[in-house]
C-alpha cells in the first residue's frame, strides 16, 4: 500500500484514522483516576445547596477573611446604592418623579430596618453568602399611609426549599421550589412560611409552603450556566481554603501558647529523695519543685534540671500563608488587599493594575445583575403603583426610561485622573454627562446646584478663581462688577472672597 493510499484511508475514517489527542480527555496513567460524573450545575445544587449554604454562613460569622471578603464585595458591588437618573424629557415631571423616588426610598423596606439603598447592600451580601437571594414586592393599603403603597420583602435562600422537585397539581413542572409552565417560564415560588434554622419562630403550620406568584417576586442570582436555576454562593470556591487555613491557624496560636509556657523537667537517681531540697505535692500526690527568681539552688548529687523548648512556628509560616491567602484572593476574585487588609507588598502601580480588572468584574456584576435584577424591576413597579394610587400623574410607559448610576469609584491618582477625563471632553472622546455620570451623581443634579451656587455668589458679590487668571466655569458670577454700594465684592485677607485680578487691571 503507496503512502498515498494510506493517507485517503486515514482520511475516510479506516483502522488508520488520525485520532484527536486532547490531553485532558485522555485516560493514561496521569488521568486514570480523574472521572468526574457530567452534571448539570442544577443538579449540582439540589444535591449541595443545603450543606452548602450552611456552611458559608457558617464562615462568614466565624471566619475574620470571609467576614471581610463579604464586607469588602457588598461595599464595592453596591456602596452607598445604585441610584436612578430619569431620562424624561419634561424637566417638571422628571423633577417631580425624582423627588417622589428619593422620599419612597425611606419606606420601601418592609421591616422598617433600612433603606431602598440598604436593602441592596443586604441583596449583595446575600448573593456573596448564599448566591441568591429573594425580594417578594408586598403591596400595602392606602390607610398605611405610604407615598406610594409598595414596599419590599427580603427573603433569604433558605426559605425555598432545595428538595422540592415534584409535578405540582395543573401540570406545571416545580424545580427546586420554582414553579414552570410548559414552555419554561417561572410562574410561581413555593416559599416557606417560616426560615427552616429559626429555632424562635415555632409552630405547626400546614401547608408548609405557600403559593407565591412569580410576577410578585425577584430572584437576584449571578447566573453561571445556561440554564441555572438557583444561585450558587460567591465564596463556594473558597471555602474549603479558608476552612482548613482557620484550622491550621488555631493550631498555630496553640502551639505558641504551649511554647510560652515556662516548665522544667528534675531528673534524679534515688526517687526518695526530696527535689532541690524540698518538695509539695500537687493535687495528683505528684511532687513539684518551685523556682523563684533571683534563686541559686544548689542540686543535691544525682538531680539534674532540662527546660522544655517547643518547636516554634517556623520560617515557611509567613510564606505559606501569604500563597494560600492569594489562592483564596483569586477563588472570591477579589483583591488581596480587600481580603486581609495587607498591602505591605503592593505600590501604586500594582494597586491601579489589580483595581482596575476588579473595577471591571465589579461593573459586570452590578449592570448585569443587580440593575438588570432588582433595579429596573423595582422601579417598573413602583412607576405602576404610583400612577395607580394618585401619587403621580403621568403614563407609566412616558415615565418608565431611566438609567441607573452605581456608586463612584474613588480616584487611584485624583489629580492624573481628572486631568485625563478634562483632555477627554475637550477632545470630544467622552461627554460632561458620562464624566459627572462616573462620579456616582446625576448630572442634572450636579447642573442645579451649579446654577444655584452661582446666583448666591452672584447676589453676594463674589468672585472664586480655579486657577491664576481664569474664573470658575459653571459657577462662574457673570462678568459684570456687583455694585460696590452693596457692600460685597471687597478683598479680604484670606481670599475667601477676592475681586477678580482681570477686573482690577481695567
Amino acid at each position: 500500500m503507496g503512502l498515498f493510499d494510506r493517507f485517503r484511508r486515514r482520511a475516510a475514517g479506516g483502522p488508520a484514522a488520525v485520532r484527536a489527542r486532547l490531553e485532558g480527555a485522555m485516560a493514561k496513567r496521569r488521568l486514570r483516576g480523574w472521572n468526574p460524573p457530567l452534571e448539570n450545575i442544577n443538579a449540582l445544587v439540589a444535591s449541595g445547596g443545603p450543606r452548602l449554604l450552611a456552611r458559608s454562613r457558617e464562615l462568614v460569622v466565624t471566619n475574620g477573611y470571609a467576614a471581610n471578603a463579604c464586607e469588602a464585595f457588598a461595599a464595592n458591588l453596591v456602596g452607598d446604592g445604585i441610584k436612578p437618573s430619569s431620562l424624561i424629557g419634561d424637566a417638571d415631571l422628571r423633577d417631580r418623579v425624582q423627588r417622589l423616588w428619593l422620599a419612597w426610598t425611606d419606606e420601601a423596606d418592609a421591616d422598617g430596618l433600612t433603606d431602598f439603598y440598604g436593602l441592596q447592600a443586604m441583596v449583595a451580601r446575600e448573593m456573596f453568602v448564599a448566591g441568591e437571594c429573594f425580594v417578594r414586592l408586598r403591596p400595602r393599603r392606602a390607610e398605611d399611609g405610604l407615598l406610594v403603597p409598595l414596599q419590599l420583602q427580603l427573603l433569604q435562600s433558605e426559605m425555598l426549599p432545595f428538595e422540592k422537585t415534584e409535578t405540582a397539581a395543573n401540570g406545571n413542572r416545580i424545580r427546586c421550589g420554582i414553579e414552570f409552565d410548559a414552555i419554561g417560564r417561572r410562574v410561581a415560588y413555593h416559599f416557606r412560611r417560616r426560615h427552616p434554622g429559626d429555632s424562635t419562630d415555632q409552630g405547626a403550620v400546614i401547608p408548609e409552603t405557600v403559593r407565591v406568584p412569580a410576577a410578585d417576586v425577584l430572584h437576584i442570582y449571578r447566573p453561571i450556566d445556561a440554564g441555572q436555576i438557583r444561585g450558587l454562593p460567591h465564596i463556594a470556591p473558597a471555602m474549603v481554603r479558608l476552612f482548613l487555613l482557620d484550622q491550621y491557624d488555631d493550631a498555630e496560636l496553640d502551639r505558641k501558647k504551649t511554647a510560652a509556657m515556662f516548665a522544667g523537667f528534675i531528673t534524679k537517681t534515688a526517687p526518695e529523695e526530696p527535689m532541690m531540697g524540698e518538695a509539695e505535692a500537687d493535687l495528683d500526690g505528684a511532687a513539684i519543685a518551685s523556682l523563684e527568681p533571683g534563686t541559686m539552688q544548689v542540686l543535691l548529687p544525682g538531680e539534674d534540671v532540662k527546660f522544655s523548648s517547643p518547636a516554634d512556628v517556623g520560617g515557611g509560616y509567613e510564606a505559606f500563608q501569604y500563597r494560600t491567602l492569594l489562592a483564596v484572593s483569586a477563588s472570591l476574585g477579589l483583591p488581596y488587599h480587600l481580603v486581609t487588609g495587607d498591602v505591605r507588598q503592593a505600590n501604586y502601580s500594582s494597586l491601579r493594575a489589580e483595581l482596575v480588572e476588579f473595577r471591571r468584574r465589579i461593573g459586570q456584576l452590578q449592570h448585569g445583575v443587580i440593575v438588570h435584577q432588582l433595579c429596573r424591576a423595582v422601579w417598573q413597579r413602583w412607576l405602576e403603583t404610583a400612577v395607580l394610587a394618585g401619587a403621580l400623574d403621568a403614563d407609566p410607559a412616558t415615565v418608565r426610561p431611566v438609567q441607573w448610576i452605581p456608586p463612584r469609584w474613588d480616584w487611584v491618582d485624583p489629580l492624573k485622573d481628572i486631568q485625563a477625563q478634562v483632555l477627554a471632553m475637550e477632545a470630544g472622546i467622552t461627554s460632561r454627562r458620562k464624566v459627572v455620570e462616573a462620579t456616582g451623581y446625576d448630572i442634572e443634579e450636579v447642573d442645579r446646584e451649579n446654577a444655584a451656587d452661582a446666583a448666591r455668589a452672584t447676589g453676594l458679590g463674589l468672585r472664586y478663581r480655579t486657577s491664576p487668571g481664569e474664573t470658575q466655569g459653571a459657577r462662574a458670577t457673570p462678568a459684570t462688577r456687583p455694585d460696590p454700594a452693596a457692600g460685597a465684592g471687597n478683598d479680604t485677607d484670606d481670599g475667601a472672597a477676592a475681586t477678580d485680578p482681570a477686573t482690577e487691571q481695567e
